[in-house]
C-alpha cells in the first residue's frame, strides 16, 4: 500500500473529480451570466449544484459498483451521504439565512466593532439534488 494504491482509487476519484466538476460550474456560471469571474467560488460553498452532495454520492455509488450494493462499506456511505445532504440544506442554509439578518443589522445600523459574516453557506433543496444526479452519473461512469 502507498501513494501507488491512492492513485488506482476509483471512489477516491470519482469523488474528487465530481467535487472539481460541481465547484468549475460554480465557477463558471457568473462567467456566463455576469461576465465576471470570481475566484472564491473555485472552493466556496453554497450554490448550483451543491458540490458536497456530489462529492458524497459519487463516492457512495462507486462504492457501491466496486464493493457491492450489498456491503457494509456502501451502506455506511450511504447514510453519510443522507446526512451531508440534508446538512447542506437543513442547518447550513439556516446559518446562511442568519449570517443574512445579522448584516443587514451591521450595515444598517452602524456596528463598528462587527464584520460581515458570510452568507452563501447552504443549498437550496435543488440545488442539493442536482449535485447528488451529478455526483450519481460520475461514480457510475467512473
Amino acid at each position: 500500500m502507498g501513494i501507488e494504491a491512492l492513485l488506482y482509487n476509483k471512489p477516491l476519484w470519482a469523488a474528487l473529480i465530481s467535487w472539481a466538476i460541481a465547484q468549475g460550474f460554480k465557477t463558471l456560471r457568473p462567467i456566463v451570466t455576469e461576465r465576471k469571474f470570481d475566484a472564491s467560488r473555485l472552493t466556496g460553498t453554497g450554490g448550483m449544484p451543491s458540490s458536497h452532495s456530489s462529492t458524497v454520492m459519487a463516492l457512495t455509488v462507486s462504492v457501491g459498483k466496486y464493493n457491492g450494493f450489498d456491503s457494509a462499506l456502501f451502506a455506511a456511505c450511504l447514510i453519510f451521504s443522507f446526512v451531508v445532504m440534508y446538512d447542506a440544506a437543513g442547518i447550513r442554509r439556516a446559518a446562511g439565512k442568519q449570517a443574512e439578518i445579522l448584516n443587514y443589522l451591521i450595515e444598517h445600523h452602524k456596528l463598528p466593532n462587527f464584520q460581515r459574516v458570510k452568507e452563501l453557506l447552504g443549498h437550496t433543496p435543488l440545488e442539493v439534488f442536482v449535485g447528488a444526479i451529478l455526483g450519481i452519473v460520475i461514480g457510475w461512469l467512473f
